[in-house]
C-alpha cells in the first residue's frame, strides 16, 4: 500500500470508498455509465458508539471492524477492494523542489534525503510516498514533488481494520484531499465552471469543524474548530435524560419532544451559525481576502432545518448545503429520498470512491 497512490496517475481497479469518522463509517460504491458519467450503486452508514474512534485513532479495533462488517453486508456490494482515508493530522505532507528528468530511482534516494529533514521520527518508522505535482512555478527546470508520510503504526491500524472487515486495502489516501476531489465537481458546476470562485467550504463532524477555502483547484486555507454536531446530541441527551446513543439516535430520526425545536434545535442553529461567522472573520483578518463568494456546507448537521438559511443572514454570503451526488444517475439500490436526507455527510466517502477513476 502506499500513500496518495491516486495522485501517481494510476488507475485502480473497482473499490469501495470507506470515510472512517469518530461517529459513523460511510461507504459508497461508484460505477460509470456508458457515456462515462458517475452512477452513484450504493451507499451506507453505521454508527459508532462515543470512544470506538478517539482523535483519528482506532481504539475499539473488533467493535469498528464489527461495524465496517456491518456496513458491507448492509450495502449489498461485492466488491472487497477499499479506499480509505486517513484523518489529515496523522499526514505530515511537504512540497519540495527536484530536478526535472530524474529517474525514479533517483528520486526516491532525493526524496528520503528531503524528508529527513521535515519528518521528526525515524524514517524506518514511517509509511512515505511522493508524487509529481508539475513543473514548479518559481524554478526552471525543475519540477514540485509532494511528499507524504504517516507513522506506519498509523497506517497498520487502518490496514488491520480492513483486513479484520474481509476488504482489500489498495489506496490510503488523505481524507481532505479526498473530499477536496469531491468538491471539484461540485465547483465545476458553478457558474463560469466556478474559476476564480472563492468556495468556503465548512465540513462540520461531531467534534471539529473544518474550514477549507478553495480557489480552483488551489488550497489557499485550512483550519480547525473545536465545534460539531455533537454539542446537539448532548444538550438533547442533557434536557431529556437520554443516553448519548439515544440522544443521537432520536436527534437523526426526529423522534423528539414538541419543545425540541423552540428550547434547544433553534438556539443551537443561532450558535453554530455564529461559529461559521467567526470561522470565517478569522480567515478575512489573517489572509489578504475580504470575501468568499460560496459558503458550503457538508456534514450531517449541514441539513439541520434553518442553518443554511441563518448562515446566509449572519455573513452576508450566499449558504449552500453540499450534495456530492450532484449530477450522478442512481443505480437500482439507491433510493433518490435517502440521497436528499443524507448526501451531505457522505463527502469524504464520495471522494475516497472517485479514487478508482483518477487519471
Amino acid at each position: 500500500m502506499s500513500f496518495l497512490d491516486v495522485l501517481l496517475g494510476r488507475r485502480h481497479p473497482p473499490a469501495i470508498g470507506l470515510d472512517i469518522s469518530s461517529s459513523s463509517v460511510k461507504l459508497v460504491e461508484l460505477g460509470q455509465s456508458a457515456s462515462g458519467e458517475y452512477v452513484l450503486e450504493r451507499m451506507a452508514s453505521e454508527p459508532f458508539e462515543k470512544g470506538w474512534i478517539a482523535d483519528g485513532q482506532i481504539e475499539k479495533l473488533d467493535e469498528v471492524a464489527d461495524a465496517v462488517r456491518r456496513v458491507v453486508g448492509k450495502s449489498g456490494t461485492k466488491t472487497r477492494n477499499v479506499v480509505m482515508g486517513m484523518p489529515p493530522s496523522a499526514v505530515i505532507t511537504k512540497k519540495i523542489v527536484l530536478p526535472a528528468g530524474l529517474r525514479e530511482e533517483e528520486m526516491e534516494l532525493q526524496v528520503e534525503s528531503e524528508a529527513n529533514q521535515y519528518i521528526p521520527f525515524s524514517l524506518d518508522e514511517v509509511a512515505l510516498d511522493f508524487c509529481v505535482v508539475g513543473p514548479s512555478a518559481t524554478s526552471a527546470g525543475d519540477v514540485d514533488v509532494l511528499i507524504a508520510a504517516s507513522r506506519k503504526d498509523r497506517v497498520q491500524d487502518r490496514q488491520g481494520l480492513a483486513e479484520s472487515a474481509g476488504l482489500k486495502p489498495i489506496v490510503l489516501d488523505v481524507e481532505s484531499h479526498a473530499s477536496r476531489l469531491a468538491m471539484g465537481r461540485i465547483i465545476a458546476g458553478l457558474p463560469n465552471e466556478g474559476r476564480d470562485a472563492l468556495v468556503a467550504l465548512f465540513e462540520i463532524g461531531a467534534d471539529t469543524t473544518s474550514l477549507k477555502v478553495l480557489r480552483d483547484e488551489e488550497l489557499l486555507y485550512d483550519r480547525d474548530q473545536a465545534f460539531g454536531g455533537a454539542q446537539l446530541t448532548q444538550l438533547i441527551s442533557r434536557q431529556y435524560g437520554f443516553s448519548f446513543e439515544e440522544a443521537e439516535a432520536k436527534k437523526l430520526s426526529g423522534d423528539l419532544p414538541e419543545d425540541y425545536e423552540s428550547g434547544i434545535l433553534v438556539p443551537f442553529v443561532d450558535s453554530l451559525s455564529q461559529e461559521i461567522g467567526r470561522a470565517l472573520q478569522y480567515f478575512f483578518t489573517s489572509t489578504p481576502h475580504h470575501k468568499v463568494h460560496y459558503v458550503m456546507m457538508a456534514g450531517g448537521t449541514a441539513t439541520l432545518p434553518g442553518l443554511k438559511d441563518r448562515v446566509t443572514d449572519l455573513t452576508g454570503f450566499a449558504a449552500m448545503v453540499v450534495n456530492p451526488f450532484e449530477g450522478m444517475q442512481l443505480g437500482p439500490a439507491v433510493r433518490e429520498s435517502r440521497v436528499r436526507r443524507e448526501a451531505p455527510s457522505y463527502l469524504t466517502a464520495c471522494g475516497l470512491a472517485m479514487r478508482r477513476f483518477a487519471q
